[in-house]
């Protein structure tokens, strides 16, 4: 466990930095100053003016389920030039909102992509998907920080909610977010990253292999070989 507790003040009041505590309002500026000064601290959002830092994470509530997911993505992302995937990446949203999802699919700026890279390396802008894990229904993932996605023109969100063994993905659509469906065959099908298909009972149970086979199947499609050919122009 990391140890955020504030340390000693110096003698200098005027140099010290106060340390981020949930439930904080402050500015973006702020919020990365503070953040900055905390080298050890390895998570900490702005949502809507508010900041949240990270408590310890479980194996199976969070580190397993995030392990799948990334490895689900970097399997598209390994297959489709132009598309880049990050792990925790701090996303630069607007004046109140800085998260650091636990992952981002995006299209390369130099492809037509909607974010793009910092001159200090960070993302700004609204990466085309994003992915959270979440323990259940009453995270803050599905309210606040779903506000400010859809605000920010975040096209996909996907949100597993792992107590509840569920996986919303939802899709932009006239400035809503729209719940994806699954087909007959329990296959959730991207409406912005074609051929990247999520069999949602394998991934809730962990059978990675199906997660996989179902995605090759996605990634053999001629949608993705379209896709692959118009982000190359």
């Amino acid at each position: 466990m990391v140890n955020t507790s504030p340390p000693h003040p110096p003698t200098d009041s005027t140099s010290y930095i106060l340390p981020l505590e949930s439930g904080d309002r402050l500015t973006r500026p702020e919020f990365e100053r503070r953040y900055n000064a905390m080298p050890n601290l390895k998570k900490a959002e702005l949502i809507e003016g508010v900041v949240y830092v990270a408590s310890p994470l479980r194996f199976e509530s969070h580190a397993e389920p995030h392990g799948n997911l990334m490895g689900w993505l970097w399997s598209y992302k390994v297959a489709t030039p132009g598309v880049r995937l990050g792990d925790n990446p701090t996303v630069r949203l607007d004046l109140d909102n800085e998260p650091q999802p636990d992952a981002i699919l995006l299209i390369d700026a130099a492809r037509g992509g909607l974010s793009h890279l910092s001159t200090d390396g960070y993302v700004e802008g609204a990466p085309e998907l994003v992915a959270e894990v979440a323990a259940s229904s009453a995270s803050k993932d599905l309210y606040d920080k779903k506000r400010a996605y859809r605000r920010n023109g975040i096209q996909e969100y996907i949100v597993w909610q792992v107590f509840d063994s569920t996986v919303s993905w939802f899709s932009l659509q006239n400035g809503e977010y729209v719940a994806l469906i699954p087909n007959a065959s329990g296959i959730i099908q991207s409406q912005v990253f074609p051929g990247l298909w999520l069999d949602v009972s394998a991934l809730v149970a962990g059978d990675m292999q199906q997660v996989l086979a179902v995605l090759q199947k996605g990634l053999s499609s001629v949608e993705h070989e379209m896709f692959i050919q118009q982000i190359s122009i």
